[in-house]
């Protein structure tokens, strides 16, 4: 499955249209909604997780794209310090994209980088804190509302 990441910018002209319904049922893609603040008449930023066969999302960003909003994938750093790290598997509970998973041989918490998509709800669930997720400030740049600021936990 392929996952992504993007920070949406409607235009306020737009902002009133079901098009996160219409990218679902005409994409054939799955979403998260990550953070977002959309008024009726003012332009709206969503950060918003995609899921589905690549050629689906792809599609589906050239749909939005179409309409005007304004795509930009976030890119993200990602890290586990595994000197923090005490494998405790609290974090492979929660990975929706099974990045974060436990080897049953040996009972260890591994990590596949590739599969990461830097959704961050690993964070907070690590009791010593050995998953490190920050954002490309660069890729969510102004205008970006403060009530849309990046929590403190994924920063």
């Amino acid at each position: 499955m392929y996952t992504r990441m993007y920070v949406l910018r409607f235009p306020k002209d737009i902002t009133d249209q079901p098009i996160i319904c219409k990218l679902v049922k005409n994409y054939d893609v799955e979403f998260n909604i990550l953070q977002a603040t959309i008024l009726v008449q003012q332009e709206g930023v969503m950060v918003l997780e995609l899921r589905g066969v690549k050629a689906n999302v792809d599609k589906g960003v050239a749909y939005l794209k179409s309409l005007g909003v304004g795509v930009e994938r976030v890119a993200t750093s990602i890290r586990r310090d595994s000197d923090k790290c005490f494998q405790c598997g609290a974090c492979s509970g929660i990975c929706p994209t099974g990045a974060l998973y436990i080897d049953r041989r040996d009972m260890s918490v591994l990590f596949d980088l590739e599969k990461c998509t830097g959704c961050a709800l690993c964070v907070p669930v690590c009791p010593v804190r050995a998953m490190e997720v920050s954002l490309n400030r660069s890729s969510i740049s102004a205008p970006f509302p403060a009530s849309l600021a990046v929590p403190a936990s994924i920063s």
